[in-house]
């Protein structure tokens, strides 16, 4: 038995294009998001979905329901396929959190598997989550091609857990706005066939 999964990133945001922490704000996409979410979902209108599970923030939901207008099956809100919360620094930029909360920055810097950002969740509570948003599908679907519209860091987190990766190496995967990631599951594990994909978006290679 095999699960056929293809993990979509959400479409560009105004808060992308300034490099501004998103977390669980809910940004909708931008004229070029939209544009994007249009390309991914042409890309996948040839496939045959069982099932597509979407973070019930905006910019996700508008990425999944421009794929799902080529398929039958609904879009099903998972909550716990959200971006990590960044608390008090949702809405900055990097630079802006070092020159406002600096002492709070060290430390998630220093142990981002325990600390938190101020008012916002662990890498190891964030990776806890996705992981059981995660075996949740999987116990619902046994075979198919089941599509995961989610955010960045999600995703990354998710293919830490597929592939074996301690969470804290989430950082090592890097995925575009409106990418697309395949991954098959067997019962001994996943196994990595597509990552990163962008050949769909003008430009895109």
């Amino acid at each position: 038995m095999s699960v056929h999964l293809f993990l979509a990133r959400h479409g560009q945001t105004s808060w992308n294009v300034a490099s501004r922490y998103m977390g669980q704000e809910d940004i909708p996409l931008d004229q070029t998001g939209n544009q994007q979410a249009f390309a991914l979902g042409l890309r996948l209108s040839g496939e045959t979905l069982s099932a597509i599970y979407s973070s019930d923030l905006i910019r996700a939901w508008q990425t999944a329901s421009a794929i799902a207008v080529h398929h039958t099956c609904p879009v099903i809100s998972e909550p716990r396929l959200r971006e990590m919360d960044f608390g008090s620094w949702q809405g900055m930029t990097y630079v802006e959190i070092q020159q406002n909360d600096q002492i709070n920055l060290e430390a998630w810097e220093a142990d981002r598997l325990k600390n938190s950002p101020p008012g916002g969740e662990s890498l190891y509570q964030f990776s806890s989550r996705v992981e059981a948003a995660f075996k949740s599908v999987i116990r619902n679907h046994s075979e198919g091609t089941i599509l995961l519209v989610a955010h960045g860091g999600t995703l990354k987190m998710l293919l830490c857990f597929v592939l074996g990766i301690p969470p804290e190496q989430y950082w090592r995967f890097q995925l575009s706005s409106a990418s697309l990631t395949e991954i098959w599951m067997y019962p001994e594990g996943g196994s990595l066939n597509l990552l990163n994909d962008t050949s769909h978006l003008k430009g895109g290679a």
